[in-house]
């Protein structure tokens, strides 16, 4: 329950932002740096190891690491409020459908691994589709490959930043925060601009928490559920903000759109069906070799 409730939220989450598309989305994702910053550091009143994780930013090792970190998931963020706010969710649905299948290149490149064959034909689907709607006119999804590669090298060097999630966070979100309150702070103010109602500021004060929760009810999941069971319900966030995209704030989805979407779909399908194979060989081994024991 509480790792589909996490990808449901993910999943909605274009929805809620979009009750803000009338804030401009650097604004947007300032105020979503501030404010899941300060809402951590309140949580850490009462949690302790929220504070302790701060201390790690005394090694430069550990420094460096969670800068580019921070960085990373910076521009996940910012392309991800983009995309809301400029009426392309569905970019932001491709992204996240394609994030695995790059993380798994990804490895290839930087981490030597070897790719079992559905792997490679689940990149190549996915690889064609973006292809697609390149040439069929729809132009380079940017955003949706902004997206997904920024989060793929978040996924990676998380591999050498070992804080669980809600700790990472604190210290991502406290490296962006001088940053985010500069700019809007220096931000040119707009002659015509009104000021924030106090229903705006609620909402981007609740983004902040709405950033925080999925996080925290994913981690309390990855402790009890297994990684083929996380590897699937990974595209349930996808999903549902395609859901909406296209059938609650109704974006164009035809032509190369669909045509794109539905490679990458059957690249998803192979890397699940793979994976579960490949899982299901795995385990028949492990009690060939118990039972042998």
């Amino acid at each position: 329950m509480c790792a589909v409730g996490a990808h449901m939220m993910w999943g909605f989450f274009p929805l809620y932002w979009h009750l803000l598309d009338y804030v401009p989305s650097a604004t947007l994702t300032a105020y979503r740096v501030i404010w899941s910053f300060l809402l951590l550091m309140t949580l850490s009143i009462a949690m302790p190891r929220l504070r302790r994780a701060l201390l790690q930013l005394r090694e430069p090792r550990k420094l460096a690491i969670y800068a580019a970190t921070a960085t990373m998931i910076g521009i996940n963020w910012g392309a991800f409020m983009y995309a809301v706010g400029s009426g392309q969710v569905l970019q932001a649905s491709l992204g996240y459908y394609i994030n695995p299948l790059l993380n798994v290149l990804l490895g290839v490149v930087v981490l030597g691994e070897r790719l079992k064959p559905f792997q490679w034909i689940a990149v190549g689907f996915a690889a064609v589709g973006v292809a697609v709607m390149v040439m069929m006119g729809s132009g380079m999804p940017w955003i949706a490959l902004a997206m997904a590669s920024a989060f793929a090298v978040y996924g990676l060097l998380k591999k050498k930043a070992t804080l669980p999630p809600l700790e990472g966070l604190s210290i991502e979100t406290g490296l962006l925060f001088p940053a985010a309150l500069a700019f809007l702070l220096l931000q040119s103010p707009d002659p015509g601009a009104q000021p924030y109602s106090p229903v705006t500021w609620l909402l981007l004060i609740i983004g902040g928490a709405l950033t925080i929760a999925p996080l925290a009810l994913f981690a309390t999941a990855a402790k009890r559920v297994t990684l083929t069971t996380i590897g699937i319900l990974q595209y349930v966030g996808p999903t549902l903000q395609w859901f909406v995209g296209v059938v609650l704030l109704g974006e164009a989805f035809g032509g190369s759109k669909l045509i794109g979407f539905l490679f990458v779909w059957t690249g998803v399908t192979v890397f699940i069906v793979g994976g579960l194979q490949m899982q299901s060989r795995a385990t028949r081994q492990a009690r060939q070799v118990a039972l042998a024991e």
